[in-house]
């Protein structure tokens, strides 16, 4: 018998107004599945993704996390179980490396020595040196290093699921993609679930299992990277078109390695 999603959409949708920022959304994401959501800014992926946590509350349909409809359980309760990362970190400026990454277990109500050790585990895991890091403040910390922090938060609770919202957008692209790789492993390593949200078609070809492109609100298509390049849908393959044409022109421009 299939086990339960870990996160199912059916039916889903959610309007700003006149806006109908996620119309009649359905999507399950699998158990362990590492899913990236796309689209252009407006396209719905960061309502849909907070609809999960109950950041936002849905009009209509309904969302299950691990098969219980998130209505029925108590929106703070849902946060604590579900790992949040947010774009540049989202840290909080006057407290230190330690307590930023110590200050869901805290108030879950785990003792300080747990707390402590919970803390230098997921600093050697996210590989920031203990000494180094714990005591200071995010503003003494690089932008990598302030994301990584914010992914140690996030798993200091030990969920099985984790959202991330366009978590490493305000990266350079070498700490981008090192760290890109870095959470794919620790994805693989902890067994989470995962859904990004980000708007680079090339992150979430490397980085995801499948993939599910929104525009203006809309599911228009999900699926694996060779499964969306066979979609009937135009803007589904203009969005594959362009790492395409990244490649072909890094291609063009860098010389090829001579053979040994």
């Amino acid at each position: 018998m299939p086990s339960k999603p870990a996160i199912s959409y059916q039916h889903v949708t959610k309007s700003f107004g006149l806006l109908k920022a996620v119309d009649d959304v359905s999507l399950d994401i699998a158990e362990g599945e590492f899913v990236a959501i796309v689209g252009g800014s407006g396209s719905g992926k960061t309502t849909l993704l907070r609809l999960a946590n109950r950041l936002i509350e849905a009009d209509s349909g309904t969302i299950t996390v691990a098969g219980e409809d998130v209505r029925d359980v108590d929106p703070v309760a849902l946060r604590r179980r579900i790992g949040y990362v947010f774009q540049a970190g989202g840290l909080f400026p006057h407290l230190s490396v330690a307590e930023n990454i110590g200050i869901t277990p805290r108030l879950l109500g785990a003792p300080s020595a747990d707390i402590a050790m919970r803390v230098d585990e997921l600093l050697d895991l996210v590989q920031l040196d203990r000494l180094a890091h714990r005591d200071r403040l995010p503003e003494a910390l690089s932008g990598g290093q302030r994301q990584r922090v914010g992914v140690a938060r996030a798993l200091a609770a030990k969920p099985r699921i984790v959202l991330m919202d366009e978590p490493f957008g305000a990266l350079d692209p070498l700490t981008r993609d090192a760290l890109g790789e870095d959470f794919r492993d620790l994805h693989s390593k902890l067994g989470l679930t995962t859904v990004m949200i980000t708007h680079d078609m090339m992150e979430a070809i490397l980085l995801a299992d499948r993939i599910a492109v929104m525009r203006d609100g809309r599911l228009l298509a999900q699926g694996t990277p060779a499964e969306l390049s066979n979609s009937s849908e135009p803007y589904v393959l203009e969005l594959l078109r362009t790492p395409r044409r990244q490649v072909e022109r890094l291609n063009a421009l860098l010389p090829t390695s001579g053979t040994a």
